[in-house]
């Protein structure tokens, strides 16, 4: 019968020799190629802003919604997650509140809401939305910020991203840089 450290001495090595491996070569390999390859990214795509006095600011991440809830703003998607079935009674009565907060939000738009104004993304923290649900906004903005529709618009249109080779996904606005360049920031 073997002795118990001949049988644990070739698991204790492999668990040593993989957590070297890929805990902290591989790790390291990564973090290095994409901060050569992909340094915006790998740093969290930070939006940085210099302001009149000289100073920067970082107002957050093209890659992580941040909550507007004012009137003069552009919305996103709702934040949060939810594992719900889309016909539950409790996704449905969630729905219907933010379909409710809408119509009490902006009581002079009559248009049909977005989906994706009032259903959460798979990662609830989704920084982008449909082109439709920016555009279903452009009047309110207009009148909260005493701009041309036509201004929203051009501004909504800078920040959008097309369609990737043409006909790849569909095209997203970013709604942090929207806000931003509305508050001539960037």
């Amino acid at each position: 019968m073997k002795k118990v450290y001949e049988i644990l001495r070739p698991a204790v090595m492999c668990f040593f020799i993989m957590t070297v491996i890929c805990g902290i070569i591989y790790t390291i390999a990564v973090t290095g190629v994409a901060q050569v390859l992909f340094p915006q990214q790998a740093n969290g795509s930070i939006v940085k802003v210099t302001l009149k006095d000289g100073t920067k600011k970082d107002y957050g991440s093209e890659l992580i919604a941040q909550e507007f809830t004012k009137r003069e703003y552009l919305i996103g998607r709702p934040m949060g997650t939810t594992n719900l079935s889309p016909v539950s009674d409790e996704q449905k009565n969630i729905v219907k509140n933010r379909i409710k907060w809408w119509h009490e939000f902006d009581p002079n738009n009559k248009k049909e809401i977005p989906i994706d104004l009032i259903t959460a993304s798979g990662s609830g923290v989704d920084p982008n939305i449909t082109l439709q649900a920016a555009k279903f906004q452009v009047s309110r903005i207009s009148k909260e910020r005493g701009l041309s529709e036509d201004k929203v618009r051009e501004t909504i249109d800078k920040y959008t991203t097309r369609r990737l080779l043409g006909f790849l996904g569909e095209p997203s606005v970013n709604v942090l840089k929207v806000n931003l360049s509305l508050d001539d920031l960037i």
